[in-house]
């Protein structure tokens, strides 16, 4: 019995047929298939139809078939719109044919591997279709879920992050959100594979990725996906990237939740390292896909405790905060976990290489016994840099850093960089410019600063920047109150040539021109 509309219209059903095994397709899209007047789907130029083997046992024998040969698959076309104007032709004439049945008053079924508006041919129907007639998607199993089924693993558990990309997209912008993120699945491999595969190793992944083939069909095949041979893999495969929680140490450089070892035990693992991580000023939105990634494959956090708290807990990882003025420690304290095979990452505020933890690892790491260690650094944003592009462009010239702190430096120093700084008549952007124990740098450096800058220099005061906090403005020189600094605040100092200019909307930006008048 078919399903004709009482107002005379057909209705259209977007179907889903799961990954491959007919025994996956839904009681629903079952139903829809043996009752429908049309059933439709997609195939090569061969003719043959995956979607249409799949739905075999389901068709009643005297239905409709619509079969939709796409022009081109990956071959080149001599259509005057290229390769998209050849589908969106197509696409276009292909609902075309759909409507015919729909305004005769017949049920169109649209097979779709997978899941309809997953990656599917059905949504450029539903796009042109839908709007015009009534519509039901039927969702399926998709791919993804059926190789995680497959390789019987875990997908994504507890707050995990699952990433999910197509192997066309540049090798770069794979790399980068495989390094970011915790499980992943990368889709449509065949021709991408290679691509696929030098991310995975660029994004330090590909021994944890798996590889599975034409999941639940026959000649289904998983495997390690550094052990596959790119000759070999088709268009119908995914590569996996499971649930990093609770693996073994072997499958993903961390050891198992059911073994956790305690700081400083052996982890039995050959080698460990460390790698100093920037965090950038702020939360999330200022940490970079390379430096979230090391986080997260990092078996033990080690850092201030205020900067660790900004990292999300993970299970299974260790944490070691520490006090802020114990550098050297925390720096040995990690070096110490890595000769014990431990995957380190030593967590820092901004980029680790200005005023931060990358000197004090790498002043330790070239003594003995961590002469060996491996070390690496992963930059983040400066404090500086994020500052100056709340308040417009005040480092678009030549700039010096320098740290107001004397702790490990005498004023002496400081007064005299300043003082050079500013006969050179740079920018300054100015760290650690006061804390509780430090109330009368800011002072000093404002008085030297004004014997070389006009009292209306714009000086950009930045507190929080990216934070709860947050709070950016603009004071003259003359008017820099050091009652109103301390040590979550960065000064940007403007040159002679800095502007502070108030646009028609009511903002005050600082810029500094690129061009330095000449002599």
């Amino acid at each position: 019995m078919t399903e004709h509309q009482e107002n005379g219209a057909g209705r259209l059903y977007g179907v889903g047929l799961g990954p491959g095994d007919p025994e996956l397709v839904t009681v629903r899209a079952a139903a829809l298939i043996g009752r429908a007047d049309v059933v439709a789907y997609h195939s090569a130029r061969h003719g043959r139809s995956i979607a249409r083997s799949i739905a075999g046992p389901y068709l009643r024998g005297d239905q409709i078939e619509e079969q939709l040969v796409y022009p081109v698959t990956v071959e080149s076309t001599d259509h005057p719109g290229g390769y998209r104007g050849a589908l969106d032709e197509f696409y276009e004439e292909a609902a075309a044919r759909l409507a015919v049945h729909l305004d005769a008053g017949r049920t169109v079924v649209v097979l779709a591997e997978g899941d309809p508006l997953f990656y599917g041919s059905y949504q450029h129907m539903h796009k042109r279709l839908a709007h015009r007639y009534p519509t039901e998607v039927v969702p399926g199993v998709t791919s993804v879920s059926a190789a995680a089924a497959r390789l019987g693993t875990p997908l994504v558990e507890a707050d995990e992050v699952l990433t999910i990309l197509p192997g066309t997209l540049p090798e770069e912008e794979l790399t980068a959100r495989l390094a970011a993120t915790d499980s992943a699945v990368v889709m449509k491999l065949g021709r991408t594979f290679p691509t696929v595969r030098r991310a995975l190793e660029r994004s330090g992944r590909l021994a944890e990725a798996r590889y599975v083939e034409r999941a639940t069909m026959a000649g289904e095949r998983t495997a390690p996906l550094d052990e596959v041979d790119p000759e070999t893999v088709p268009y119908f495969s995914v590569a996996v990237l499971p649930s990093r929680i609770g693996r073994t140490s072997a499958e993903s450089g961390q050891p198992a939740e059911s073994g956790k070892s305690v700081a400083g035990e052996d982890t039995g693992e050959d080698a460990g390292e460390v790698v100093v991580v920037g965090l950038g000023p702020a939360g999330p939105l200022w940490l970079t896909p390379e430096a979230r990634g090391e986080l997260a494959a990092a078996t033990d956090l080690v850092g201030y405790t205020t900067y660790l708290d900004r990292v999300p807990v993970r299970s299974g990882q260790r944490r070691h905060g520490s006090d802020n003025k114990v550098e050297a420690e925390r720096a040995e304290f990690a070096l110490d976990l890595a000769r014990r095979g431990h995957r380190v990452a030593v967590v820092s505020s901004g980029d680790p290489g200005v005023f931060a933890m990358a000197t004090a690892v790498l002043e330790a790491a070239c003594e003995e016994p961590y002469r060996s260690v491996p070390v690496r650094i992963v930059p983040g944003m400066t404090a500086a840099h994020a500052a100056a592009s709340r308040a417009g462009a005040p480092l678009g010239h030549d700039y010096a850093v320098v740290s107001l702190s004397d702790r490990l430096k005498p004023w002496e120093a400081v007064a005299g960089r300043l003082r050079a700084a500013a006969e050179a008549d740079l920018v300054l952007a100015l760290y650690n410019p006061g804390s509780q124990s430090r109330t009368t740098q800011v002072g000093l450096a404002r008085d030297l600063l004004l014997e070389h800058r006009a009292p209306d220099t714009p000086v950009v005061m930045a507190r929080d920047v990216g934070g709860p906090t947050e709070r950016v403005r603009t004071v003259r020189l003359a008017d820099l109150d050091p009652a109103q600094v301390d040590m979550r605040t960065i000064l940007l100092v403007g040159s002679s040539q800095t502007q502070a200019v108030r646009r028609d909307d009511g903002t005050e930006v600082v810029w500094t021109p690129r061009r330095y008048p000449s002599a």
